[in-house]
């Protein structure tokens, strides 16, 4: 499997390499999956980060916490001050997900 390359034009990030050779992405996708994630700010990529490893790879759950938050329901985890941002991030990121039937946890390392 290979590791992720670092950006020197974004402070250290690390972005998308070649790590389709373990995943079954189509060939035609590899292309804007790639774009898309060298694109992602920080706060997208921190979400990525925590869905994975808070919430178990679920957007759904991290989405209940934030809501929940919002309305003052009990909550997991203080994510950011600015939970309708990060709500909006994750409905876009959910939705490139499902369109190239991928997880960017696969692809998003700290």
């Amino acid at each position: 499997m290979a590791e992720a390359s670092e950006k020197g034009d974004k402070g250290g990030e690390t972005s998308v390499s070649k790590r389709f050779d373990r995943l079954t992405v189509p060939s035609k996708v590899e292309g804007e999956v790639n774009d898309y994630v060298d694109r992602l700010s920080n706060e997208h990529r921190m979400l990525v980060i925590l869905k994975a490893q808070l919430y178990d790879g679920a957007w759904e759950s991290m989405l209940d916490d934030l809501k929940n938050r919002l309305t003052g329901k009990p909550y997991i985890f203080k994510l950011v001050n600015r939970i309708n941002d990060d709500i909006a991030r994750i409905e876009e990121m959910r939705k490139f997900e499902k369109e190239h039937n991928i997880d960017l946890s696969d692809f998003v390392k700290m």
